[in-house]
């Protein structure tokens, strides 16, 4: 229950009026570069159909960018726009500071717990 209003809390400091799951594939995409559609649906554990939406969302706000995929004409690569990239700098920044505020309220020896803590959660959220 903590870590799900912490994060419920984090998502109140995003910036912009994007929806979790369109925040999600602009943060894949930063993360790991330009996708091929699929690709991003394997990633984001939703269907075709559901990823076609949300780019095609993202793609009019002008967030994304698609074009054919050189190795495969059938396929579209999707890619953050230089916009996306400015409003995923600003979310990060606002929610880096909305924590560094709470985690200097914290003694030394509980930051230290937090750390250790977050290697586990770590190990627990891997997709191994």
């Amino acid at each position: 229950m903590s870590i799900a209003r912490v994060a419920r809390r984090l998502r109140q400091e995003a910036v912009g009026d994007l929806t979790p799951s369109q925040r999600s594939v602009l943060a894949t995409l930063d993360r790991r570069g330009p996708l091929r559609m699929g690709e991003l649906a394997s990633i984001e554990k939703v269907t075709p159909p559901s990823i076609s939406g949300i780019v095609g969302r993202l793609e009019g706000r002008g967030l994304v960018t698609r074009e054919p995929s050189p190795e495969d004409a059938r396929s579209t690569i999707v890619r953050p726009t230089a916009s996306a990239r400015v409003m995923l700098t600003a979310a990060r920044r606002k929610r880096s500071a909305f924590l560094a505020t709470r985690l200097a309220r914290l003694s030394d020896e509980e930051v230290g717990t937090l750390a250790e803590a977050a290697v586990l959660l770590d190990r627990i959220a891997a997709d191994e």
